[in-house]
């Protein structure tokens, strides 16, 4: 293991750490009911979700997000992926190898990364308690800058989630991510998610998303974290292809 990787596991180590053992960092993990392992989802091209996301603190930012199957088979499976809003808009392709096995998506926000082994987005099957961690080398289309970043998964309970699209039994999956983004002047940012995955549309219903990370000079100071992301994504609705 070289330096980085070591810190970047460390680092890890004490996020997960300090938010699983003291238990109050943790909204939302309470102890949801228990059930059989879930399967990976079959998928064919023309299916879709439709999300709505809010990000923001003072001064909020709404869009619509479409995820719609355009490739699917032996060779992987692609996903066209539309944003659209008042101040948000664009497009890209995300590309499985598996369903939840990401070779080419985002992690964050609407970047696209090219991952050097598939991330793990849904280590299938799932069943409440399952963890998953990995150290995964990527390459991230906007800098232009490849790096490691570190993703720990610890999958919940089942609850029974409200979204505009109806009411879902869901899993409920706790995410802790440590991207690949520190600069001279900042560290790295540090995500905490909250997913619900429900089996019946093959994909999440809802999902809570916060990120910071510190200014190093800041943090020598006392300063207190920089927000980096507030996200609220719903599902809106979802067709299945046929």
């Amino acid at each position: 293991m070289n330096a980085r990787h070591g810190l970047a596991a460390r680092s890890c180590a004490l996020l997960v750490g300090a938010l699983l053992v003291t238990g109050c960092a943790i909204p939302g993990a309470g102890s949801g009911a228990s059930g059989p392992p879930v399967a990976a989802p079959s998928v064919q091209v023309g299916d879709r979700w439709t999300y709505h996301g809010r990000d923001g603190f003072r001064v909020g930012v709404e869009w619509d997000e479409t995820h719609e199957v355009i490739a699917a088979g032996p060779a992987g499976i692609s996903v066209r992926v539309t944003l659209a809003g008042p101040t948000v808009s664009g497009s890209r392709i995300e590309t499985l190898a598996a369903p939840g096995q990401v070779t080419t998506g985002s992690l964050m926000d609407i970047e696209t990364r090219r991952f050097a082994t598939p991330l793990a987005r849904y280590a299938f099957p799932l069943s409440p308690g399952q963890t998953w961690n990995q150290f995964v080398d990527d390459f991230n289309e906007g800098t232009a800058k490849a790096g490691q970043i570190n993703r720990y998964v610890r999958v919940g309970g089942w609850d029974r989630v409200s979204t505009p699209a109806g009411m879902f039994d869901a899993l409920r999956m706790r995410v802790f991510m440590r991207l690949d983004d520190e600069e001279f002047w900042r560290g790295p940012t540090q995500c905490n998610y909250l997913v619900w995955y429900a089996p019946a549309v093959g994909a999440s219903v809802r999902e809570e998303k916060s990120a910071e990370y510190w200014e190093k000079s800041d943090r020598r100071d006392g300063v207190g974290a920089m927000r980096a992301q507030n996200t609220l994504l719903q599902l809106v609705s979802f067709t299945r292809a046929g």
